[in-house]
């Protein structure tokens, strides 16, 4: 499954009220939300046609989340859908999921473009090649090892995976306080030293299963009825089901 179709059929499922995408490049990701949108880049060049209800920011991620009031755009509501495609360097990448997280529910998702790099050379810092994931399949296990409450999923689209982060806390800070850390660790030389469970697509799920699993559902309803993150997250850890099982395994 090609990842913009993920995506699509994720915002069918998902219905978020707002959504934000920071890398929109031509707007074709963009051009599938249905719902009140802000897209970030600060060289896109469209080639798609857009929703009447999108606001364009042609600048960076930094610049718009220094913004006085990064929701403004949205009206005031917290963002429920972000799709993040920035610069592909894994720093950059963690930072903006920083700052997506901040200004989210707790329900929303969130997803990573390029975290299966195929190669080596697609996978260097330094672009070398015309397909790029630079370095940003290692934010995942950034989250996982510094973020166990989050629900982080590996999902198999072509060419190079969507990462899936569920179950966000706004009120964390154990990103930023740790950033600069962070940063260091994982800013490495060219070439990278990618992990052959990267390669060798460990703990990746099918996209269609994934976009069959009742937690969408589940993050709708609970959303709808304004239950807390206490409350829900046990409760969304049990949708799940065994859909988990092989990234534990």
């Amino acid at each position: 499954m090609r990842y913009l179709d993920f995506l699509g059929e994720a915002h069918e499922r998902l219905a978020p009220p707002t959504y934000l995408e920071i890398g929109v490049r031509h707007g074709g990701s963009l051009s599938l939300s249905r719902s009140r949108s802000v897209g970030i880049d600060p060289a896109y060049k469209l080639k798609y046609d857009l929703p009447l209800d999108v606001a364009l920011f042609r600048e960076t991620s930094d610049a718009y989340f220094e913004r006085e009031d990064p929701l403004e755009a949205l009206d005031g509501t917290p963002i429920g859908f972000s799709f993040i495609d920035g610069l592909h360097l894994a720093e950059f990448a963690l930072r903006d999921f920083v700052n997506v997280e901040r200004h989210s529910a707790w329900t929303t998702a969130v997803v990573f473009d390029d975290i299966l790099p195929r190669t080596v050379d697609e996978a260097a810092r330094d672009r070398i090649t015309d397909a790029w994931t630079g370095d940003v399949y290692k934010v995942l296990d950034v989250l996982e090892k510094h973020r166990p409450d989050l629900i982080c999923l590996r999902v198999g689209t072509e060419p190079t995976g969507l990462g899936l982060i569920l179950g966000l806390d706004p009120d964390s800070t154990v990103l930023s306080d740790a950033y600069a850390q962070l940063e260091r660790d994982i800013v490495t030389p060219d070439p990278q030293d990618v992990p052959e469970a990267v390669f060798a697509h460990d703990g990746v799920l099918d996209p269609q299963a994934v976009l069959d699993a009742p937690f969408w559902a589940l993050l709708r309803e609970l959303r709808d009825n304004g239950t807390s993150r206490r409350d829900g997250l046990p409760r969304l850890r049990r949708s799940l089901g065994e859909l988990t099982a092989p990234a534990a395994a």
